[in-house]
């Protein structure tokens, strides 16, 4: 059976306590622009090219009985079981951006043996954001 379908990947949402606080936040510490954030601040769009990051709170009545509710990691050992990654020309500069505003140090970048450069720091959410230079292929 053919298909139509030409799917194109459109979001990543983001879970977290405060929408208008994390929208704030990874504007500031990331260098990300605002697209929206809607009146109720339950939803907020941050400009990052062809795919939509998107915040919306952890706590929502509406989806939790249809698909369950967020896992929250519980120490700073945990993580969520997805981490957001953000390409940089230079990371050095991008990670101490990021620490400077409000972003937790996990590991400094350093140099990788696929010859890609990565840094990690945590959220105010505690989720980790992995700060990478691009990879050419």
């Amino acid at each position: 059976m053919a298909s139509n379908l030409n799917p194109k990947y459109a979001y990543t949402v983001v879970y977290v306590s405060d929408v208008a606080k994390s929208v704030a936040f990874y504007a500031k510490a990331f260098g990300y622009h605002v697209r929206r954030l809607d009146d109720s601040r339950r939803w907020g769009e941050l400009e990052s090219g062809q795919t939509t990051i998107a915040f919306t709170p952890a706590k929502q009545h509406e989806t939790e009985d249809l698909t369950g509710k967020v896992q929250i990691p519980h120490s700073d050992r945990d993580r969520n079981s997805v981490e957001v990654c953000f390409d940089y020309f230079d990371v050095d500069a991008a990670y101490k951006r990021a620490v400077e505003n409000g972003a937790v140090g996990v590991s400094e970048p350093e140099d990788k043996e696929w010859g890609q450069k990565v840094g990690y720091v945590r959220d105010i959410d505690g989720i980790v954001v992995r700060m990478g230079s691009h990879v050419r292929s």
